[in-house]
């Protein structure tokens, strides 16, 4: 695998149709060194570190088969309305206190829009004024003129899972469709917003549909790919899936970073599996991550992500 890192470098690509049987079957140390190389040659010892503010939570009306927001599952989340624009923008300061790099509101929902949407332009343009922390937005299904407001508001990322592969995606989804991912992730590039995209693993897929996922976001030239681990919440469909093994996180990233050798490879949920943080992700082909609490499920302390990822090396600084 360290040739095929060493022809990674030096600008060969891995294409749709390739025999990526070699990624299953290769000594997972083997692998994971040669996703380290790739990482350090053309990505360098940064880590870029993000969080999130869930802003609208719960009465979704898609039907997510992971998600513990979504109206059709009895998860007893807090369930609340879009947050004032004060409060995110306190905590947008507090997380760029702590050298977080980017800050995203995320909402509930199909989509945003009406007096929700305009708060959260209120919301970026605030922070956009008074922080010097990069913008993004999780908004769901938005329209043209929606993604040109927000680059107007100051957002420079937009995030838009597409969450499995194609073939698997009716599995998890019925209430839109992965054309509809597609379709906002080319909306949010025609009007100039970079793009993160990326999805879950876990979820009862095969591995092909986990290599296809990662072929799909190199053909979209995604610049930020978030892996999240399925953590199972009880009262969603998948309560009872057995968590993914540690070997499996570990080599789903690093097979990602051999197809996306510039992107952001950013684990997100699922570094709770680890006893120590997830430090082996770092080594494995990962740059990036989400720190602090997720959506519905707690997260990393920024902290000890900080002393973690310095230990090993890696450059937080802004």
């Amino acid at each position: 695998m360290k040739d095929l890192a060493k022809e990674i470098i030096s600008g060969r690509r891995l294409k749709r149709g390739e025999d990526f049987s070699s990624f299953l079957t290769t000594d997972i140390k083997e692998l994971l060194e040669g996703a380290n190389i790739i990482r350090q040659a053309l990505c360098g010892n940064k880590v870029d570190l993000c969080t999130i503010i869930n802003a609208r939570s719960g009465s979704c009306s898609e039907n997510c088969k992971f998600c513990a927001q979504s109206a059709h599952h009895h998860t007893g989340i807090k369930e609340y309305k879009f947050l004032d624009p004060d409060i995110i923008l306190e905590d947008c300061k507090k997380n760029e206190s702590n050298g977080i790099h980017r800050y995203s509101i995320v909402t509930a929902g199909r989509s945003l829009t009406g007096k929700d949407f305009d708060k959260a332009i209120e919301s970026y343009k605030k922070m956009y004024k008074e922080c010097g922390i990069s913008l993004c937005a999780s908004h769901g299904l938005l329209t043209e003129e929606q993604f040109i407001r927000l680059k107007k508001a100051g957002v420079s990322m937009y995030h838009e899972n597409i969450e499995t592969s194609k073939r698997n995606f009716p599995n998890i989804c019925t209430t839109h469709t992965y054309e509809d991912k597609i379709h906002e992730i080319m909306l949010a590039k025609k009007v100039g917003l970079r793009v993160c995209s990326g999805g879950i693993i876990g979820m009862g897929e095969t591995w092909n549909d986990r290599i296809d996922m990662a072929v799909s976001l190199s053909e979209l030239q995604i610049d930020s790919i978030p892996i999240n681990a399925l953590m199972p919440i009880k009262g969603t469909c998948y309560e009872n899936l057995k968590p993914l093994a540690e070997e499996d996180i570990l080599r789903t990233v690093a097979i990602f970073r051999y197809i996306n050798p510039t992107a952001y490879i950013r684990i997100a949920a699922g570094r709770n599996y680890f006893k120590d943080g997830g430090a082996r992700i770092f080594l494995s082909g990962c740059n990036a991550t989400i720190t602090g609490d997720m959506l519905t499920t707690i997260g990393n302390d920024t902290i000890q992500d900080k002393e973690m990822l310095t230990s090993l090396g890696f450059d937080i600084s802004k």
